[in-house]
């Protein structure tokens, strides 16, 4: 996979030209929005098709019963509001009147874990991802940068059933061109960078982060492989389980807590599968303070050194059982 060499660019943006591209090929597409257009990206949308876009004020849990209502008569509803809102204060909606029937719904959400870092802990949505995952039918994705965001929404939009598509709102470095869009397929995990030693499986915005960290330990012999699993839910087991017999050690990453998360979703198929020396990267069953993304990540134990540490930890525990 080509990396592109553009500016970083927040997940959100890609949502927002997605949505827009999508709009202009399919009438079905409608915009169901919780007020903070501006902030989700969906004003994009707004503007090009202002007579199927429609703000319901900050009434999330009314938005879900909206697009449910709309997925009824055969249209294609992308929900737009915050993660730690839709997850939650809709959660109740979510589950009952989406995911429940499999109601053709998209729930599109900005501000995904630590990105809205200066917003605290009501805006931020660290929590949202286990919550979704625990909801039978439905499909939880965070892709890691702009243009894997976009061929997730058209992903979603071909999907017949309920999606749910975490983005942020910092800007996220680019990681793939425009290939990725007919090669993106929902649940099928990509392998970035091959190594023996380690395989080190990440989600969203801690894919590069993952990359970075893989770089740090190459320079001192450890050759770690590098996962993107932007779908959470369905999870690609095989690839995880193929990840564990090659390396014999597996290190998690996500920006969210590891109850319930990417972390516990893999060390769930590890222990069926794979049993190997693994470490969890992410909040600790804590929430977080407000403060700048990047000075948050390293406070809370999510920057590339401490994926670093965690890597050669397990690789340590793997050669201490042979």
């Amino acid at each position: 996979m080509k990396v592109a060499n553009r500016a970083p660019i927040a997940t959100r943006d890609g949502f927002g030209q997605a949505l827009c591209e999508i709009g202009a090929t399919d009438e079905r597409i409608v915009c169901v929005e919780a007020d903070i257009s501006k902030s989700t990206r969906s004003c994009l949308f707004a503007q090009h098709f202002p007579s199927r876009f429609f703000n319901v004020g900050v009434a999330e849990q009314n938005a879900i019963g909206v697009a449910a209502g709309i997925a009824s008569c055969g249209l294609i509803p992308f929900v737009s509001t915050y993660a730690v809102f839709a997850s939650m204060r809709a959660c109740e909606q979510v589950r009952t009147t989406v995911a429940y029937p499999r109601a053709n719904v998209k729930i599109c959400v900005s501000h995904g874990g630590l990105t809205p870092g200066n917003d605290g802990v009501t805006h931020q949505g660290t929590e949202d991802m286990g919550l979704m995952r625990t909801i039978p039918n439905m499909v939880v994705i965070m892709p890691c940068d702009f243009t894997q965001m976009r061929a997730a929404v058209f992903a979603a939009a071909k999907y017949d059933g309920p999606v749910y598509i975490r983005g942020t709102r910092d800007a996220m470095p680019h990681l793939y061109d425009e290939e990725i869009t007919d090669r993106y397929t929902i649940g099928r995990a990509i392998r970035l960078k091959d190594g023996g030693d380690v395989a080190i499986v990440a989600i969203g915005d801690m894919v590069s982060h993952a990359l970075r960290a893989a770089r740090e330990l190459a320079g001192s012999g450890l050759e770690a492989m590098v996962i993107d699993m932007h779908t959470l839910k369905p999870l690609d087991e095989n690839i995880v389980v193929q990840a564990a017999l090659q390396t014999g050690a597996v290190v998690t990453v996500e920006d969210h807590n590891i109850l319930n998360g990417l972390g516990s979703a893999v060390a769930e198929v590890l222990a069926e599968r794979a049993p190997v020396p693994m470490r969890r990267i992410g909040l600790r069953d804590t929430f977080a303070e407000s403060g700048p993304y990047p000075a948050l990540l390293a406070k809370y134990g999510l920057a590339v050194a401490d994926i670093v540490d965690a890597a050669r930890a397990v690789v340590g525990r793997k050669e201490r059982s042979k």
